[in-house]
């Protein structure tokens, strides 16, 4: 994600500056957060997994308004029996459980395959009893009817004009790890997110005048009279995202053979679109080289002219778009840092920001030798390791994991060497492909790649 970004030439180049923003969040419940450790699940191995979602929505005229019915197959991979799971409804984050009239954009009702508790965090955590335990390396699901009303605010789930954005609206499966349920709240700057990868398979009905980008690899078909069917088939994804509106469209193909499908609002500026669609299709293989082969075969480009930033999603970004472009690659790194090579969002936000920025400056070929004098530490206990916690009680500090960060992973080329880090960041993610990596486990790799002491080097660097 970037926030809010300024794109400026400077010396033949685009540089990169996160503004020092304060969003407010409506009804963000930041209190009640943390891992949760429940007493029925205690094995060590991210449970549950191997799930799939099948999906079925049907759109109203402006693509404002879904309904339908969603079913989650799903295993249990922990040491012990699985007594519950849990729904995490992020869509609900900015809105909470709504009021009088205003219900929440999230709705989950006729639960079948398990009890559903009342939604808690902020009406963010759905947990539904299982009608009995689900033994290790059995199988079982739960479905439920599902309402989404997309928001009315320029956001990753919200609108601009005729467009809408439905990134976070699909309920996903909650993860219980060694440290138990993870139940952290929404955090309305930056991301929350933790997932499991798994399958999607989407059935989107809607009216023929709106194009429909989404997650996956994609096809429409003929619906009822006036009406499309766009269905999508997602394997090995964190979530999954789709926009709707009177898009115009264009489809490129790299040389690396992904398809690149960019969908943009009227009004988006033409050189924008044009720059987004090219440095696409370059950092995709790009990237594909150094970290390992885009997996996906497709990704959609949504640009519209007033949309904040950007927002990534397996497959899909969306991108608010000037005449100089976007955040295009650092959305587009985001498929490997985070996507593939995923973590737990709101404890370890670094280590998909960072990476994404510094494979962005790697991109670009930015000097980073004096990236720091651009860089101001709060005080001498701020780590750039730090947990959603702490940068959404100090906002105005969580521009270090876009600046700080990448200039630390710099600093880790200098210091092992360009050949040596082009060599970590492939072996870590190959390592990592499609699993979740910890701080932990990348300062191990990073030490396996040098007989040199780097304790005193992360320590310098806030790295924890």
């Amino acid at each position: 994600m970037t926030p809010s970004v300024v794109w400026s030439a400077v010396s033949g180049r685009r540089l990169f500056t996160v503004l020092l923003v304060l969003l407010v969040a409506a009804g963000s419940a930041l209190g009640d957060a943390r891992a949760v450790s429940g007493p029925d699940v205690s094995g060590a191995a991210a449970a549950p997994d191997g799930a799939r979602y099948d999906v079925t929505l049907r759109s109203d005229a402006d693509g404002g308004h879904w309904t339908g019915r969603q079913r989650v197959f799903f295993r249990n991979a922990a040491d012990r029996p699985l007594r519950e799971v849990y729904l995490r409804l992020w869509g609900n984050g900015e809105d909470g459980c709504g009021g009088p009239g205003a219900p929440s954009p999230v709705r989950v009702s006729h639960v079948r395959g398990g009890t559903p508790a009342a939604p808690s965090v902020n009406c963010t955590a759905l947990r539904i009893d299982l009608p009995e335990p689900l033994a290790r390396g059995d199988r079982t699901s739960v479905a439920f009817d599902l309402s989404l009303t997309v928001p009315e605010r320029n956001a990753r789930f919200g609108r601009e004009g005729a467009h809408r954005f439905l990134g976070n609206a699909l309920p996903v499966l909650g993860v219980h790890d060694a440290k138990g349920w993870h139940l952290d709240p929404y955090a309305p700057v930056g991301e929350s997110f933790y997932a499991l990868t798994s399958d999607f398979r989407v059935r989107l009905d809607h009216p023929s005048a709106l194009k429909v980008p989404a997650t996956g690899v994609t096809r429409t078909r003929p619906g009822d009279p006036g009406r499309l069917v766009t269905h999508s088939i997602a394997r090995r994804v964190r979530d999954f995202a789709w926009a709707a509106g009177p898009f115009r469209t264009a489809t490129d193909t790299t040389s690396g053979g992904v398809r690149v499908r960019s969908y943009w609002a009227a009004g988006t500026p033409d050189a924008g679109v044009r720059l987004n669609r090219t440095e696409a299709a370059a950092a995709v293989d790009r990237f594909g080289r150094e970290f390992g082969r885009y997996p996906y075969g497709e990704i959609d480009l949504v640009m519209t002219g007033g949309f904040g930033g950007g927002m990534e999603y397996p497959g899909l970004v969306l991108l608010g778009t000037t005449e100089e472009g976007s955040a295009v690659v650092h959305e587009v790194a985001h498929q490997w840092w985070y996507g593939i090579v995923g973590n737990d969002e709101y404890a370890s936000p670094w280590l998909d920001e960072s990476f994404a920025q510094y494979a962005n400056a790697r991109f670009y070929g930015w000097d980073t030798t004096d990236c720091w004098s651009e860089v101001y530490w709060p005080d001498d206990s701020t780590e750039l390791t730090a947990s959603m916690d702490h940068w959404s009680r100090h906002r105005g500090e969580y521009h270090l994991v876009y600046t700080a960060g990448p200039c630390a992973l710099a600093d880790l080329e200098r210091t092992l060497g360009a050949g040596t880090m082009t060599r970590l960041l492939e072996r870590y993610a190959r390592d990592h492909w499609f699993g979740v990596s910890t701080t932990a486990d990348f300062k191990a790799a990073a030490q396996s790649m040098t007989d040199q002491d780097l304790g005193p080097f992360w320590e310098s660097h806030r790295i924890g």
